[in-house]
């Protein structure tokens, strides 16, 4: 089986309307699974079959090869009618994701830029702490849209069972990502909220470095002063 051609798939009531979610929620119960049991045998989450049979996103095609084999079904009888369907759900999602990168990056350079002119008031102005605070303030907000806008691809990621950078950059780019890497075997055996706060730890370190830029910025600015 290939990667599904892009295309444009039917809505109902807005979401995008597959039946490969009803047909693993019904061989799932011919079979007496749980998510759980199904999640284990085909290496990804309880959230990931949820997903699946709520038609919010579609199995990869590794995916579809493990759960053909587990239920005894054929791949084309488990897509039957949803190419067009998972193919809108890639478009969806990968534009979203798109556009959530380049928000996150954005607002975490906003914030550092907050960050540094408030050091920069307190330090080489040196303003008092209230006059000071609507900066902080700022600061505080930006990285906090940023961090919403990281939470937000760890779901998408989630849901498409993307770990690595390249797995990331061939959905994006509308290809098929290789799952079967030493790299993305690591990644999948860390817990999802192992990378939740792995994200926030990096937009911590994004608001130590906008520290540390106004604070020697602050300094720097005070010796050309005098």
């Amino acid at each position: 089986m290939v990667w599904p051609v892009r295309g444009r798939a039917e809505k109902d009531g807005g979401r995008v309307g597959m039946k490969i979610g009803g047909r693993i929620r019904e061989l799932r119960a011919i079979h007496g699974m749980s998510q759980d049991d199904l999640a284990a045998r085909v290496y990804v989450s309880r959230q990931t079959i949820s997903s699946w049979e709520n038609g919010k996103t579609y199995p990869d095609v590794q995916s579809l090869l493990l759960l053909s084999e587990i239920f005894g079904a054929s791949v084309d009888s488990l897509i039957k009618g949803d190419v067009n369907a998972m193919n809108e759900t890639i478009d969806r999602d990968a534009k979203t994701m798109k556009r959530l990168t380049y928000a996150m990056f954005a607002f975490l350079l906003l914030m550092i830029a907050a960050l540094a002119w408030a050091v920069v008031q307190l330090v080489a102005w040196d303003w008092p702490l209230p006059q000071t605070a609507p900066s902080f303030i700022l600061a505080f907000v930006l990285w906090g849209i940023a961090m919403f806008a990281a939470c937000w691809i760890e779901c998408i990621k989630r849901d498409h069972n993307l770990v690595t950078y390249l797995e990331v950059l061939d959905f994006l780019n509308g290809v098929e990502p290789n799952r079967d890497t030493e790299r993305g075997r690591h990644e999948r055996s860390i817990p999802s909220w192992m990378r939740v706060v792995r994200a926030v730890g990096i937009g911590v370190l994004a608001a130590a470095v906008g520290y540390l830029c106004g604070h020697y910025g602050a300094q720097l600015l005070q010796g050309l002063l005098g």
